[in-house]
């Protein structure tokens, strides 16, 4: 949809084709690059099921005449896309008691369909207090909207989420996140219904109670952080469910992790990435996944580290965006996996002489597929494979080895840094889960606080 709208702002008439229930999609991305009316042609049903003969009978029945009439009708150009014009933080938009503020808010669009606490001109200036830039400060443009997020219009999402104040520097620093142009929000909408989350790490896990260990995202202010992040993708970047966040079942509320740094025999995972252990950090992730979380049980005749690592490759082998992961080069999908394992999982590895990197080499070379298996999954779970494994690795986009015989177990992983390992959850259980991602890198940022933030959390410490 963006190179079509490319085209039309230097006068090249150019039609999208897309299938039913996503012309608003095609409209709102064309928006979004600087086109106001990008013409659409729509075909009929899910295309990736129809064969050749009902394919060719939507093309001249329902194509054809619009193709026709969107390449031959006079171009207008397109405007260029900007963010939004000046705005008065401190205008009422609407009175009335809570049960009205929340069905007014609802009938904008402007929730997530769960009640949310009304954000007042005080509530929101009270959030100001946790950050040190004026409330009016660009800390991101975020697409396809392609509108500023400030502390101001942050604040009013944290509030309306139902974070505390003192969750602001949390809330700012995952706002960078999205912005970066390492996370792709732009393509969040895909149909396979992508999901961020975060992940904290550092002193501020401690100092505000974010819950590490079990039943994690679900305790304490973990919810309502991630409900916070989902409210700004929506009011800010401008994903609309049924528009433009297009996920077939639809989507789960986004969800905070933080780490178990210090039952974790490992270093935590922003030390890992270049941070220092007192630094505090937000990593948003991505996933299309949550479940199931199988339980390594060892026998008389494997010790527990080796079951674990043979039970996370057999996990690896069924995330269904595996045809994307032994890609390499530029122009290979971003196919990302993190691994959450309990502390418990994570010692018996660690205890066995495994790091975190060790483990990550040991899956690289041991998820693995047939060739025959993974080419019957590349042919028939994704419309979008119209060239064989053979074909792709004969072209180097595949590795040498997928051009054995159809028997040959194949690597499933174009090398071990596209997996990421948390620990945490129940310290005292034996469980692990992957998470599945694609389209964006996960993306850590620095939590920034206000100078006197020891002053400003010393009532939320007194409460502990």
């Amino acid at each position: 949809m963006r190179p079509a709208a490319e085209a039309e702002k230097i006068g090249i008439p150019s039609v999208v084709i897309a299938n039913s229930g996503f012309a608003t999609l095609g409209r709102i991305t064309g928006k979004a690059s600087g086109v106001d009316d990008l013409r659409i042609a729509e075909y009929p049903g899910a295309l990736g099921i129809d064969n050749q003969g009902k394919i060719e009978e939507n093309i001249e029945k329902f194509l054809f005449n619009n193709i026709v009439n969107g390449l031959t009708r006079p171009t207008a150009g397109g405007k260029a896309a900007g963010v939004e014009s000046r705005w008065n933080p401190r205008e009422i938009v609407f009175a009335g008691t809570p049960e009205q503020v929340n069905g007014f808010f609802y009938r904008q669009d402007w929730t997530d369909g769960l009640p949310i606490i009304a954000p007042t001109t005080q509530r929101v200036e009270e959030f100001l207090r946790y950050v040190n830039c004026s409330p009016d400060k660009e800390i991101a443009v975020l697409p396809p909207a392609i509108r500023k997020a400030v502390p101001w219009n942050i604040a009013v999402n944290a509030v309306m989420a139902g974070c505390e104040p003192f969750h602001m520097p949390i809330i700012m620093a995952a706002t960078r996140a999205l912005g970066d142009q390492r996370y792709n929000l732009n393509n969040m909408g895909s149909t396979s219904g992508l999901l961020p989350y975060l992940l904290i790490n550092g002193p501020i896990v401690k100092q505000l109670g974010i819950e590490y260990g079990a039943q994690l995202i679900s305790r304490g202010p973990n919810p309502v952080l991630g409900r916070a992040v989902g409210l700004i993708m929506k009011n800010i970047a401008g994903f609309s469910s049924g528009k433009n966040y297009m996920g077939t079942f639809g989507y789960p509320l986004v969800f905070t992790l933080a780490e178990d740094e210090q039952e974790s025999p490992w270093e935590g995972f922003h030390v890992e990435h270049g941070f220092e252990m007192k630094t505090s950090t937000v990593t948003l992730g991505v996933t299309n996944n949550w479940g199931p979380a199988p339980s390594p049980t060892s026998t008389s005749d494997k010790d527990g580290a080796q079951v674990i690592l043979e039970v996370l490759c057999k996990e690896l082998a069924k995330k269904v965006r595996l045809y994307h992961f032994p890609g390499t080069g530029p122009h290979s999908e971003k196919a990302m996996i993190t691994i959450l394992l309990s502390a418990s999982m994570a010692k018996s590895l660690a205890d066995s002489g495994y790091s975190k990197q060790a483990v990550k080499q040991y899956l690289h070379e041991n998820a693995r597929l047939s060739l025959h298996e993974f080419e019957w999954i590349t042919r028939y779970t994704t419309a979008k494979e119209r060239s064989s494994v053979r074909d792709k690795a004969k072209a180097g986009v595949f590795p040498a080895e997928y051009l054995g015989a159809p028997d040959d177990m194949v690597r499933l992983l174009s090398g071990p840094d596209i997996v990421h390992i948390i620990v945490c959850g129940d310290p005292n259980r034996n469980r692990i889960m992957s998470l599945e991602g694609g389209h964006a890198d996960p993306t850590i940022k620095p939590i920034e606080l206000p100078e006197n933030w020891e002053e400003l959390i010393k009532d939320v410490k007194a409460v502990e």
